[in-house]
């Protein structure tokens, strides 16, 4: 096998983020993925009719505009976005809803008694959204580098996370709302992990919107693979990698996998101690997800939800909590959260003229083999009467059947790690510098390292960093302009 600088293994987004900044700064790059096609969760596919486009993991983007390596990476001028007025809707029973529009004013309005809380929550966080992506895109040790919106940050995560956290809201709208985006966590509630992500994921919805790619997430792959391959690096589909000794030599090896798979993988260039902590890194619950071929727009009860990107499905806050509760003790919720999306408002041509997709998926406990399309679909009908006869097919994917699909979402997790605020902290260990691993040239570059979930390209992005200062001398983060390229 010929010799590369750097081989990353999986390409994902964090996967191929690492392999563009390797290859930005002029190193010989290969990328090996297991599956046919790249993209990890990122992936674009018809899964149930022909000619109805389905996301088969991620397909609304809170980060992508907040992302400081999507930013450099000039992400929003490679492909096209739409951006929804309302970035969030949470639908309450007898047609009520709490919209998160993009400008703050308009939804503490909307919000009647809740909207001055909801301003003093959010208005110094939107303030500081630059800081705050920045704290929030890498290790939590180095969130001192920005005190006063870690500050603003810590103080609202320590009240919306604690029995307190319904002391000052005056309604039922904000909380529900507020609560809708905690719950991406995956955590139960309240607590500091689905705090901390709430708030951080409503500051971006309305600082700078929670976009949508046009054509689905593939797009975002495809814009970084196309990068890649501009700046002489390879990938490489179909290579099931099971032994580090068995890649092509290499000078650095990142890995875009959990942080399991990583060490079972390098298991012969890791020290047993550092084995050991990773064996104490915990995976959380899971989602099962159905995707719908739709004859029509989803009726909502609440006709202002259609402009929303995002749904929120599961009443109250209080039922919200239940829920996850159930989900946390190893039980299938009797009234589950739902998080959906009808991209199709927005981007028609991933369906035929006057049809629709409509993506979602519901939170179960791990290990999961239930199907949720029933579930599913009644939680749904609760607020939108006579979705079920728009269904015109449907598929669905288990927690297990999305680890089969991902092995890195372990039992259906689809974070690749707990979002616990422990494991926030140190992700995968307590360290500045998470991606850095003892063993010489190996880095963790996934969702299992900080900064943690979404589409944000950030854990790979600081890998690569990481790596090329250690191993290659360099210091100064190599340009990812898209307009350096013209």
């Amino acid at each position: 096998m010929s010799s590369v600088d750097a081989v990353i293994v999986g390409a994902g987004p964090n996967g191929l983020a690492a392999a563009v900044t390797l290859a930005r700064a002029g190193l010989e790059v290969t990328v090996l993925e297991r599956n046919s096609t790249i993209g990890g969760g990122a992936r674009t596919a018809e899964l149930t009719l022909p000619g109805y486009h389905h996301d088969h993991c991620s397909a609304v983007h809170p980060m992508a505009f907040a992302s400081p390596f999507f930013s450099r990476f000039g992400l929003a001028e490679r492909i096209d976005f739409v951006l929804p007025e309302i970035s969030f809707a949470h639908p309450l029973d007898g047609g009520r809803a709490g919209l998160a529009y993009r400008d703050l004013d308009r939804t503490a309005e909307s919000l009647e008694v809740d909207g001055p809380m909801w301003r003093r929550i959010f208005g110094p966080l939107i303030s500081g959204q630059s800081a705050l992506a920045e704290v929030t895109g890498t290790a939590l040790l180095r969130a001192v580098r920005h005190p006063l919106i870690t500050a603003a940050l810590g103080v609202n995560a320590l009240e919306q996370g604690s029995p307190l956290w319904n002391l000052r809201w005056r309604g039922d709208l904000g909380p529900a709302l507020l609560s809708g985006a905690m719950a991406h966590a995956v955590q139960p509630m309240p607590s500091l992990g689905s705090a901390s992500a709430g708030l951080a994921l409503t500051t971006h919805a309305h600082a700078a919107g929670w976009p949508i790619p046009v054509g689905g997430s593939q797009s975002i792959v495809d814009a970084l693979a196309a990068d890649l391959r501009a700046h002489g690096g390879t990938i490489e589909t179909g290579v099931d990698v099971t032994d580090v000794d068995e890649l092509p030599p290499a000078r650095v090896v990142l890995f875009d996998t959990s942080a399991r798979a990583m060490t079972q993988i390098a298991r012969r260039r890791l020290p047993s101690r550092y084995v050991q902590r990773i064996k104490r890194f915990r995976f959380g619950n899971a989602a099962a997800k159905v995707d719908f071929a739709l004859d029509g727009p989803v009726p909502w009860r609440n006709a202002e939800i259609t402009a929303a990107g995002t749904v929120h499905v599961g009443g109250t806050r209080r039922e919200i909590a239940s829920g996850e509760a159930d989900v946390a003790r190893g039980r299938m919720p009797t009234n589950p959260y739902v998080l959906a999306s009808q991209p199709t408002m927005f981007d028609p041509g991933r369906a035929p003229a006057g049809k629709h997709v409509l993506w979602t998926y519901t939170h179960v406990p791990a290990g999961s083999t239930d199907d949720p399309t029933e579930t599913v679909t009644r939680q749904i009908e609760r607020f939108a009467p006579g979705f079920r006869d728009l269904i015109l097919a449907s598929t669905s994917s288990t927690a297990m059947q999305l680890e089969e699909y991902d092995p890195n979402y372990v039992g259906g997790d689809i974070a690749a790690g707990a979002g616990s605020f422990a494991q926030l902290l140190a992700r995968p260990v307590l360290s500045p510098t998470p991606w850095r691993t003892p063993g010489k040239g190996i880095y963790l570059a996934s969702s299992s390292a900080s900064p943690g979930p979404g589409v944000h390209g950030m854990a790979g992005w600081h890998a690569a960093l990481t790596a090329l200062r250690d191993e290659f001398g360099v210091s100064e983060s190599p340009s990812l302009s898209h307009e350096g390229d013209r």
